[in-house]
């Protein structure tokens, strides 16, 4: 399986450091987090990864070539005429996985000891459009599902804004872990266009298809995306 790593974004949470710098690029225990991602997909036999890129896109160019992708085969999606946010970078990236069975994909700011190999298999074992890896924990937006784990809704907890694909009720709320395994007849179905967000195409495709989600409460996540969280996942993830 290919993996795609979304390292395009302008990192505005993590300022001061972006404003000089990609977020793909922001140190953990003296690894970047591109790096972090990189060989977090190698423990689970995942070596072919795309990167999109964006803001200050030739320093995770130079990155990989002065590191030899450190270790694994990748191949650089260019956005930098415009940034296309991640189902937009998703759809313009299809041509270097066009004839895959499914493809994993990660967010570059997402730590995490999520067993991969559990994941596919949940996903080859439920058949589903989508799989998006899910927990329970607070959150300033929330995935709603039914009690078969089908994609329901979206919601803003803070503003009670909603997404409904399905009207259904007794829906559990789950904060995406930025991690999901996508088949090949959605990568080759989006409906969106130009810059959109993966989330509203889920729940596009939520209509009609099985979107599920993979609870991994329990696991140790962090999403790196502000300077005070550089800390504290320097003290979850130290190098072994």
């Amino acid at each position: 399986m290919k993996a795609m790593i979304f390292a395009a974004g302008l990192g505005t949470r993590l300022k001061p450091f972006t404003n000089e710098h990609p977020k793909a690029l922001a140190p953990i225990n003296n690894r970047t987090l591109l790096e972090w991602s990189i060989r977090y997909l190698q423990k689970y036999d995942i070596h072919e990864v795309i990167v999109n890129v964006h803001h200050f896109a030739d320093q995770i160019i130079d990155t990989l070539k002065e590191n030899e992708g450190f270790g694994s085969h990748y191949t650089i999606s260019d956005e930098r005429a415009m940034v296309l946010e991640t189902g937009g970078g998703l759809k313009f990236a299809r041509p270097f996985f066009e004839h895959e069975k499914a493809l994993l994909v990660m967010n570059v700011d997402i730590l995490t000891n999520l067993n991969l190999h559990r994941l596919i298999a949940f996903h080859e074992k439920e058949q589903a459009a989508a799989t998006l890896a899910v927990t329970k924990r607070s959150s300033s937006r929330h995935l709603l599902f039914n009690e078969n784990m089908q994609l329901c809704a979206w919601e803003n907890t803070q503003t009670k804004e909603q997404k409904i694909a399905r009207n259904e009720s007794n829906l559990q709320p789950f904060a995406f872990s930025g991690i999901q395994i996508i088949g090949n007849e959605l990568l080759h179905s989006m409906h969106h266009e130009g810059k959109f967000s993966i989330i509203d195409e889920y729940l596009y495709q939520a209509q009609q298809h099985s979107i599920v989600g993979f609870d991994h409460s329990g696991d140790t996540l962090i999403d790196v995306g502000k300077p005070e969280s550089l800390e504290k996942a320097a003290q979850l993830f130290p190098i072994a």
